[in-house]
């Protein structure tokens, strides 16, 4: 019933197995790959013809993990998996970029790959094997895919490179001094396609040995998958690209001179304009038939590349009449808005964020419920992308792909700098508000990011700024890198490569590659390319940052304290009694975990200073040999109780309330009375031992033997 193809090899420290032809046998091609106990099912379905007037290639990419997979139920009231998580989000993201390169130039069919999360083992995190099966599954569906490829995760540790490590060894990277590096890379057999990650300033020599140790590191895992392809592959789909040559030819006779001329144009929105204006007249001198062409697009987006990218490589002159290595004028402004905690406005150019900084406490941070375990975020980062900042007049909607991991790129690059949970017991959210774009915004929201935290009084290890770089590669090979690349020059480019870091080292690089021929040299370049902008980028911002920002005044104070954790169950009381009376007694949030570690926030320093000294008279232990104020509560035959140390009570015995024998305590003390004590010690039993004949009751000082028994 069943023709199955099952291939295997020992990847790293586990086994990795692709399997085919036993499920999901009605997609075009649908492969299992796991990894230890990590499974994956990807499956791939494309339409055999276009849609008509399709001008784009319709390629969606789907990443889901079921709970089930980890042995959970999904949290939430419907207990049911519902819309993408960021992790997914972005997983999928990871997949789309190296592969929709690597289709045919001018597929236009529609085309889903599906990858589903079967089996979690909370070891080997699921995404890179969701990686392969998608490569694995596309390349045995006939689909016009020039693959496979391959990815993996390294990381980076006592000088040496980890591949593949576990979701632990990367789970809270800025907790781990020994890890410095979370990679992602996909390539293919000759060539890298994709880099994603977070480090923790990484030369760019140490970066460079980590993207080549992965592409060594997965040439076995593509060679298993042709393995897999040779014995189960479909027939390939019959798909020539179509030839508009001839159509290209006329597209350029009409109009490379207006393309030429409108690109000469430095202002993006007057640019926009003529290149619009010079397509208009290019169409008016096209015939019926060439004006009704499928292909007429194509050929105008060819006739745009070829006159930015051949003027660039040979006069090294770019649109916007720069050199290759110059960045944009910048300015950076800080404290814009009064009553944030924090705000900055980084323009570079035409590109600009307004970032605002806010400081919350415990009861702020974000609750995660992820497949391998739920966990808390005290740093969160949000991106807004709104029409507005193109020109544009478009719909506007909750947050899409593209601000989900244009934040997370900014959210990486932040994380190296900031201080540990225990030195600034904050939760810090940023929302960069990107206000015009024309180039790299997740690098703007970065600097930004950097500015406004520093406004707000965030004692960053240092600051951070990124550098987006592109590249013009020719047929002939020959080749330009671009510093601080426009919207244009990504968009008709042959890489996208953004690079972030503090002035010592990398804390974050994105590459995204359109043609499979970028060598190591290349890469080289670009990163030291990309190292000179950023200390330009850097000494900019340093202008605006003048001596130690002073703490919001609207901002919450946060005062942290430790207590042993036995007596967290005192200071909660039954059913949360006593917690509850510290916060309406003091007007101070109060957050404790299980560590013991107390958290007391409120922009009221009296209101702190109350539930401090509430808390500290719960679990804090009286010293033996200590002179304390106290209250008389109970007398007894044999002496008086007396409230000396918070809530603690204590027995001064008859014979020490003072230097002379009574009758009865009574004689002397009444209840509610006022008294100063020494606490003498603990019998034998633990009960305290108090005395207040040793203490003047006066001056609270202590009385030596000679005055006691004169």
């Amino acid at each position: 019933m069943f023709n199955e193809v099952k291939k295997s090899i020992q990847w790293g420290e586990e086994t990795l197995t692709l399997e085919t032809g036993k499920v999901a046998r009605q997609a075009d091609g649908s492969v299992i790959a796991t990894l230890g106990e990590t499974s994956v099912m990807a499956n791939v379905t494309f339409a055999k013809a276009p849609k008509p007037g399709m001008d784009f290639f319709p390629l969606t990419v789907h990443y889901q993990e079921k709970y089930y997979a980890a042995g959970k139920v999904p949290g939430g009231f419907f207990k049911r998996e519902a819309r993408p998580t960021e992790k997914e989000t972005l997983t999928a993201r990871l997949i789309d970029r190296p592969i929709r390169p690597l289709f045919v130039p001018g597929f236009k069919n529609e085309t889903l790959v599906m990858c589903t999360v079967l089996s979690h083992d909370l070891v080997n995190d699921p995404d890179m094997v969701a990686m392969i099966a998608a490569s694995a599954a596309l390349t045995i569906s006939g689909a016009p895919f020039r693959g496979p490829i391959a990815g993996c995760r390294v990381g980076y540790e006592d000088g040496d490179y980890i591949l593949n490590p576990t979701v632990d060894d990367m789970q809270d990277l800025k907790n781990n001094p020994d890890q410095r590096l979370d990679l992602v890379v996909a390539g293919t057999k000759d060539a890298v396609m994709m880099v994603e990650s977070e480090a923790y300033e990484l030369t760019e020599e140490e970066m460079l040995g980590a993207v080549n140790f992965a592409h060594t590191q997965i040439q076995p895992v593509i060679d298993l998958i042709i393995d897999l392809a040779e014995a189960s592959a479909k027939e390939p789909f019959d798909f020539q690209p179509a030839d508009y040559s001839e159509l290209y030819d006329a597209v350029k006779a009409a109009g490379e001179d207006k393309i030429r001329a409108a690109y000469a144009i430095t202002d993006k929105q007057e640019r926009t304009s003529a290149v619009s204006a010079a397509k208009d007249a290019i169409k008016d001198a096209l015939t019926e038939e060439q004006l009704e062409d499928p292909n007429l697009s194509s050929a105008l987006k060819k006739l745009e590349a070829s006159v930015l990218r051949g003027d660039v490589v040979k006069t090294g002159k770019r649109i916007d009449g720069r050199a290759l290595d110059t960045v944009r004028p910048i300015v950076c402004e800080t404290g814009l808005l009064p009553r944030t905690h924090g705000s900055a406005l980084f323009t570079r150019g035409e590109t600009q964020g307004l970032v605002v900084t806010t400081l919350g406490t415990g009861d702020d941070e974000q609750f995660i419920d992820a497949l391998h375990g739920n966990f808390k975020s005290n740093f969160l980062l949000h991106y807004n992308f709104p029409p507005y900042s193109v020109g544009e007049a478009g719909r506007v909607g909750p947050p899409g792909r593209r601000e989900i991991g244009h934040g997370k790129l900014a959210w990486r690059a932040l994380q190296a700098v900031l201080p540990a949970a225990t030195d600034f017991p904050y939760t810090i959210r940023l929302v960069s508000e990107i206000t015009e774009s024309n180039g790299s915004s997740s690098m703007a929201s970065i600097c930004g990011g950097s500015l406004s935290m520093m406004d707000a009084g965030v004692p960053l290890k240092t600051a951070v700024a990124g550098v987006a770089m592109g590249l013009i590669l020719e047929e002939d090979g020959s080749y330009a890198v671009l510093t601080d690349i426009l919207g244009d020059e990504d968009h008709l480019g042959d890489m996208d490569f953004k690079v972030a870091g503090t002035k010592d080292g990398i804390t974050s690089l994105q590459m995204d590659i359109k043609v499979a021929g970028i060598t190591p040299e290349i890469m080289q370049k670009a990163l030291a390319q990309a190292k000179d902008g950023r200390m330009h980028i850097l000494g900019e911002m340093n202008k605006a940052i003048t001596g130690a920002q002073e703490f919001s005044v609207h901002a919450p104070r946060i005062e942290t304290m430790q207590i042993p954790t036995d007596k967290i169950r005192e200071v909660i009381g039954s059913g949360g009694k006593v917690i509850r009376e510290i916060v309406e007694v003091s007007g101070a949030k109060v957050d404790i975990n299980d560590e013991g570690i107390i958290k007391i926030a409120s922009p009221n320093g009296e209101a702190i200073k109350k539930a401090y000294d509430m808390i500290w008279s719960i679990v804090a232990e009286p010293e033996e040999g200590q002179v304390y104020d106290g209250k008389v509560v109970k007398i007894v035959d044999f002496g008086a109780f007396v409230n000396f140390f918070g809530k603690r009570d204590g027995l001064v015995h008859v014979s020490q309330i003072e230097n002379r024998r009574l009758n009865h305590p009574s004689d002397v003390l009444k209840e509610g009375q006022d008294v100063k004590v020494k606490l003498l010690g603990f019998d034998d039993r633990g009960k305290v031992r108090l005395s207040m004949k040793v203490v003047d009751q006066e001056t609270g000082e202590e009385v030596t033997e000679e005055k006691a028994e004169g």
